[in-house]
């Protein structure tokens, strides 16, 4: 079997489920109805930095929440899909409209609904808390749990493999401003 490191140097796009990878899986309601999410800045900045470097992000999240499209277009993520029933069928739909094919996509999701869309994909990667069933169909699992870190961790590790993560000299890394 191929070591996943060395599948990175395909990877032209990222996957991401939302909630349980880009979150812990906690989920506040306000009594207006509104939903809250807390994720980590540190993806945040990955995100963002590996959309200047011209990956393509996108979600597909089966939640449906104005929080999370305003949270992603704040990163620079265009390709948003939310409320998703069918994920794999939203996956092929986004590889046709990028013109991508399987070998050049990570996804990483946390739980049974992304299992299909995952055995799909060229790297499956999940956060160190996915289920057993995620875990076992991955091909790297962060040490990192969803919504602490595991996003940066892969666009990380894919950016610094093909040689585009932090250079002092380059202007991608200016602060996020949301």
């Amino acid at each position: 079997m191929i070591n996943y490191k060395e599948k990175l140097h395909n990877i032209k796009a990222f996957v991401f489920d939302f909630d349980g990878v880009m979150t812990d899986g906690s989920v506040w309601t306000t009594y207006q109805g509104d939903t809250i999410r807390a994720g980590n800045v540190k993806d945040g900045f990955a995100i963002q930095y590996a959309v200047k470097k011209g990956y393509t992000i996108a979600i597909i999240s089966g939640a449906k929440s104005l929080s999370i499209e305003l949270r992603m277009k704040a990163v620079g993520v265009t390709q948003c899909y939310t409320g998703c029933s069918n994920k794999i069928e939203v996956y092929r739909n986004f590889l046709s409209q990028n013109n991508l094919t399987s070998e050049q996509v990570i996804c990483m999701g946390d739980d049974i609904p992304d299992y299909q869309m995952m055995l799909h994909c060229g790297v499956a990667a999940c956060p160190a808390d996915a289920a057993t069933e995620i875990k076992s169909i991955s091909q790297y699992i962060s040490h990192f749990k969803g919504g602490q870190g595991c996003v940066r961790d892969i666009i990380e590790q894919t950016l610094r493999l093909q040689g585009n993560w932090f250079d002092a000299k380059d202007e991608c890394h200016e602060a996020l401003t949301w």
